[in-house]
C-alpha cells in the first residue's frame, strides 16, 4: 500500500480522461455501444476504489486477523454514506444540466 494507492487522489471526475463514443462520430454502433459499457465499468470500478481506500483508512486501526464489531459497523456506514453522497451529487448534477439545459432554450425562443 501507501503512495501508489493515492496516486488517484484529487485527479478529475473518473473516466473524464477516456474517449466517449460519441467523440467517434460515424462508428460502429456496436463499438460504440462496447466502449460505453467499458467506460462505465471503469467508472464503476474507479468508485469502489476510492470507497474501499476511503472506509479503510477510516475504519482500520489495527489490520488483524478478524474485523472485530467496531469495524465492521464503521465500514458498513461508510459504505452508506458512499452511496448516499454519490447519489446525491449525481442527481444534483442531473438538475443542473436540466436547469442549464432549459435556460439555454428559453434564451433561443
Amino acid at each position: 500500500r501507501g503512495g501508489a494507492a493515492r496516486e488517484g487522489r484529487g485527479s478529475a471526475a473518473p473516466g473524464m480522461d477516456t474517449p466517449s463514443a460519441t467523440g467517434l462520430g460515424g462508428a460502429d454502433p456496436q463499438l460504440q455501444r462496447f466502449i460505453e459499457v467499458e467506460t462505465q465499468k471503469q467508472r464503476f470500478q474507479q468508485l469502489v476504489h476510492q470507497m474501499t481506500e476511503l472506509c479503510w483508512e477510516k475504519c482500520m486501526d489495527k489490520p488483524g486477523p478478524k474485523l472485530d464489531s467496531r469495524a465492521e459497523t464503521c465500514f458498513v456506514n461508510c459504505v452508506e454514506r458512499f452511496i448516499d453522497t454519490s447519489q446525491f451529487i449525481l442527481n444534483r448534477l442531473e438538475q443542473t444540466q436540466k436547469s442549464k439545459s432549459a435556460f439555454s432554450e428559453s434564451l433561443s425562443d
